[in-house]
């Protein structure tokens, strides 16, 4: 055993120093490190195991150029190969429903939001896996618990979320007359029409954007009150609550910059980076992006939680990443050192601080991570992981709420109305009438 694995919970409690030193860990040091893990790793991949993964498209590159630093030592360590392929988010959960369906092509995928529910017969119980990474990791988070367990069994393990945040440009908050970002609803409003007056337009997604659309306008329902399901999920989208709801976000649709409606997930970030955009909702990528290409924006720019609801609480739902295993895979072993040797702290650290604050672990022990304070534009992004609800909101998690926002059920009825193609009535009756035929 190597000296990176003499103490592999030593790295969660050391400062920064020691973190700096995993994070500049070689290819050959990790590959030593997989190798001793391979060792001593609870499972023992198949003789010629072939995996096919499939996960999303990368917004930070340095996570992705880490994450196959990853798939390398685990393949020259174990002799397991592993194909790696991506897809957009858009993308990613219709071809996994084709492998679900027809039983071949991929073993494992590394997904959105609450994937694995969508088809809880086919997952391989991953509870081992996620009790031994549990463990060395500090612990699971309430919401990672949310989007992994379902009847008391792991049918997936979240590895980690990113934060649908504010993301916004600070001299043209401040021009609007703000010297602080606004904590609560009004003065959210305010600001977005404000930004729009001085020519210094808002805009978020309300198109077909699994990130970035259902995430805020999740938020939107939940801070006036609103639920699209109650805790028995029982639908209840049909509410004054959501009513209040669907009023404001068409305020500030109509302070937004045009063609919202059909952003996808990476229409904010080019917008932002163009200088068109001066506040939206998203992950730090566009920040990460800035320093890289745009220092002037990066310099400008900061991040905020989305303002506290009615009731005086913030409930987020950040976008979540779990990853499952399919149970007609021929190398189920394979898959689960994989998975278990991905969220193993030794190297899971170096692979966050990568990622530059896009990724936030649901495992409890990686907020201690340099990477959240050593810029404090990072720091809101540290807990959402922590913070976020699931796409059940007050709900049970399930097949039907992922098929909900896999269906974009929230989003349309939102959109629906800030479009002007139905009014509050008529779009809250039919986001209830979707929500019926999937919660039956």
């Amino acid at each position: 055993m190597n000296h990176f694995t003499t103490d592999r919970r030593s790295v969660l409690k050391a400062g920064g120093s020691l973190l700096a030193v995993a994070a500049t860990m070689s290819s050959e040091q990790l590959l030593g490190y997989a190798k001793a893990w391979a060792q001593t790793a609870p499972w023992k991949p198949e003789a010629g195991a072939k995996v096919n993964l499939l996960r999303w498209k990368r917004f930070v590159e340095a996570e992705d150029t880490a994450f196959m630093k990853i798939v390398d030592a685990f393949q020259k360590a174990t002799g397991v190969t592993v194909n790696v392929s991506n897809e957009s988010y858009d993308d990613l959960q219709p071809k996994a429903s084709v492998a679900a369906n027809t039983g071949q092509g991929l073993d494992i995928v590394w997904g959105l939001y609450s994937l694995p529910f969508l088809f809880p017969t086919k997952c391989v119980d991953m509870t081992d896996v996620a009790d031994y990474v549990g463990k060395k990791g500090g612990g699971w988070s309430k919401s990672g618990e949310d989007y992994g367990k379902l009847d008391g069994k792991w049918i997936g393990v979240p590895v980690a979320a990113t934060g649908a945040l504010v993301n916004y440009r600070v001299a043209a908050m401040e021009k609007a007359g703000f010297k602080q970002f606004p904590k609560d609803l009004g003065g959210f409003a305010d600001l977005v029409k404000a930004l729009n007056k001085n020519g210094t337009p808002a805009g978020m997604a309300l198109g077909h954007a699994s990130g970035d659309a259902n995430t805020w306008l999740h938020w939107a329902l939940w801070a006036h009150g609103g639920n699209l399901i109650d805790k028995n999920n029982k639908v209840i989208v049909n509410s004054p609550e959501t009513a209040k709801a669907l009023e404001y976000v068409k305020g500030l649709y109509d302070n937004f910059i045009p063609g919202t409606a059909s952003w996808n997930d990476s229409s904010n970030n080019k917008a932002f980076l163009a200088g068109q955009l001066h506040l939206t909702v998203n992950g730090i990528s566009i920040y990460v992006t800035a320093k890289k290409e745009n220092p002037q924006i990066a310099e400008d720019m900061n991040h905020a939680h989305l303002p506290a609801g009615v009731d005086g609480k913030t409930k987020e739902m950040n976008l979540g990443f779990p990853i499952l295993v399919f149970n007609f895979t021929k190398f189920p072993q394979a898959c689960k050192a994989f998975t278990a040797f991905m969220l193993d702290p030794d190297q899971l650290n170096p692979w966050v601080e990568a990622a530059q604050g896009y990724l936030s672990p649901f495992l409890l022990g990686f907020n201690k991570n340099p990477i959240w304070t050593a810029d404090p534009k990072n720091t809101p992004y540290r807990d959402v992981a922590e913070t976020s609800l699931t796409p059940a909101g007050i709900g049970q998690m399930g097949e039907n709420a992922a098929a909900a926002i896999a269906d974009f059920v929230v989003v349309d009825m939102f959109a629906n109305y800030c479009t002007g193609r139905e009014d509050v009535k008529t779009a809250m009756a039919s986001a209830e009438r979707s929500a019926k035929r999937i919660f039956r």
